[in-house]
């Protein structure tokens, strides 16, 4: 009787066994995969830099002239054309979480919709140089190949950078910005980055670091 009863139990356990190894298969078969979504191309979707911004506007220059304020190890040469890009990280790497940063990310991308000129209105005490898009670049030509052009290089004799600044983005009251800087050594050495600038006893200075755009550094 004993025995009877074992086989039996081992055969419960057996049917048990199959049924569930059925149904993994089955729900293994049968389940979706999940769809990724694609991320949007933002050059398609949101262009920016697109010809006929006209002239920088003048609140521009106050933001850059208090950020480049203190001497530098270089001589600061700027495009005189303005150059911005926003790297796609998650579909962009701006991540606001707040209607504030929201909206101050909308105004940077719509300051940048098209390109704009610098001209030579910044205010800064060890002086600077505008380049136009084409001598910016032979400058990162000549940064590339260490000057052996000697003769075309000596203009940007010292150089180690040629700095692309893009257009600030402020939020309605004027006390908070989004700029960016893109910073070239080469075609294909630089860094660049996306951050958030705030007045503070009428003086521009760059915000404590946060989420929102922490993800906007890179270099190659």
């Amino acid at each position: 009787m004993s025995l009877q009863r074992s086989w039996t139990v081992r055969i419960i356990a057996l049917v048990v066994l199959v049924v569930v190894v059925l149904l993994r298969v089955g729900w293994h078969r049968h389940a979706r995969p999940a769809v990724q979504q694609p991320v949007p191309d933002l050059s398609v979707t949101s262009p920016l830099n697109t010809p006929g911004g006209g002239t920088a506007p003048d609140d521009a220059y106050e933001v850059y002239s208090a950020l480049y304020k203190e001497p530098m190890t270089e001589p600061i040469l700027f495009s005189d054309e303005s150059v911005t890009d926003i790297p796609q990280v998650n579909g962009s790497c701006l991540q606001p979480s707040t209607a504030e940063e929201r909206a101050l990310m909308d105004a940077f991308v719509a300051a940048n919709r098209q390109a704009h000129r610098w001209e030579a209105k910044f205010a800064i005490p060890a002086g600077y140089r505008l380049l136009s898009r084409e001598e910016a670049g032979e400058a990162q030509r000549c940064l590339e190949t260490h000057s052996q052009n000697a003769s075309a290089c000596a203009p940007f004799k010292g150089i180690l950078h040629v700095r692309f600044l893009g257009v600030p983005g402020f939020d309605q009251a004027h006390a908070h910005a989004l700029v960016s800087v893109v910073k070239m050594c080469g075609s294909f050495c630089g860094s660049g980055g996306i951050f958030e600038v705030e007045k503070a006893g009428g003086k521009w200075r760059r915000s404590a670091a946060s989420a929102f755009t922490q993800e906007c550094s890179w270099m190659y």
